[in-house]
């Protein structure tokens, strides 16, 4: 698992792109605070060629948000975060995203 960041000059947004290895899963999506937790066609990533799933989303930099991935249904924290946060909610931890 991998996260990218681009800072954007022109606009207060960070392009943070996602990449998850899962080439046996059929549907993984990103959720988190930034989206109320809900996967949808936005939270949708693409499966690529080699296995990987990978989106972009644009996000509000100077900011530090909470989120997990969906892969088939099961919750997964990125191996690679900024941190961690745990979350009673959940009754777990997740992964943390700073901007």
């Amino acid at each position: 698992m991998a996260i990218s960041k681009q800072y954007l000059k022109s606009r207060p947004v960070c392009k943070v792109t996602f990449t998850v290895p899962a080439e046996e899963a059929k549907k993984v999506a990103v959720v988190g605070d930034f989206n109320n937790w809900k996967a949808n066609k936005e939270s949708a990533l693409k499966k690529l060629k080699n296995g990987n799933f990978k989106g972009t989303l644009e996000l509000p930099k100077e900011s530090t948000y909470e989120f997990k991935y969906i892969i088939d249904g099961s919750y997964v924290n990125e191996a690679e975060a900024d941190g961690y946060k745990w979350n009673d909610y959940a009754g777990g931890e997740n992964a943390v995203l700073e901007l």
